[in-house]
């Protein structure tokens, strides 16, 4: 499986980003997926995920300003993220795995895209 984030930019406090994630060589529906961000010197966390019954979980930091949603005919993820922070700024990762049931603190994700840069400017 290959894993394509985009989306990410440059933007000031309060304002919003779609993150998008692209795959290619399974099928959407059927894995757990997640998103994951670092920022310089941090380690990674998780913010979101659903599973493979749409049941979502969000970071505390995550509630009630970030949106994950998917659209399996179009093999993409999205995160929609609204009313930004500085401290959102960071390095984002969709994940994917074939779980059933997953949160994103389980650990050993099997799929990984390569990132997509956000930062947010006060």
């Amino acid at each position: 499986a290959q894993l394509k984030e985009s989306g990410g930019g440059s933007v000031q406090a309060g304002g919003s980003l779609r993150l998008s994630c692209e795959v290619s060589g399974i099928t959407v529906s059927n894995y757990c997926m997640a998103w994951f961000r670092q920022a310089p010197g941090k380690e990674r966390e998780g913010v979101a995920s659903m599973d493979t019954d749409g049941n979502a979980l969000y970071a505390d930091s995550a509630k009630g300003r970030l949106t994950l949603s998917k659209d399996n005919a179009a093999h993409t993820l999205y995160l929609q993220m609204n009313d930004l922070k500085p401290e959102d700024t960071a390095m984002y990762y969709c994940s994917l795995d074939s779980w059933r049931h997953c949160t994103y603190s389980r650990p050993n994700w099997s799929y990984w895209g390569r990132g997509t840069q956000v930062t947010i400017s006060s």
